[in-house]
């Protein structure tokens, strides 16, 4: 699952032996393990949207107000 972070990062979310795990995606395909974001293992796939809105909510700003699921 890709999500944007109001419009600042884009990140991607993967269930990797029992955890997420989160990476950051760069331009031309470049990505890299997004070691400072923890998603809790516990959290249901649904809810992951709502957890990153909680954790970055400072990010928003005019015209980039929410987390958005890209894929």
């Amino acid at each position: 699952m890709k999500y944007d972070l109001f419009g600042r990062k884009v990140i991607e979310v993967t269930r990797m032996d029992e955890q997420w795990q989160v990476t950051y995606c760069g331009s031309g395909g470049i990505k890299r393990v997004a070691n400072d974001i923890f998603i809790p293992a516990e959290l249901a796939p649904e809810e992951i949207a709502r957890y990153l809105a909680d954790l970055f909510h400072e990010w928003a700003r005019p015209g980039h107000a929410d987390i958005i699921q890209l894929a």
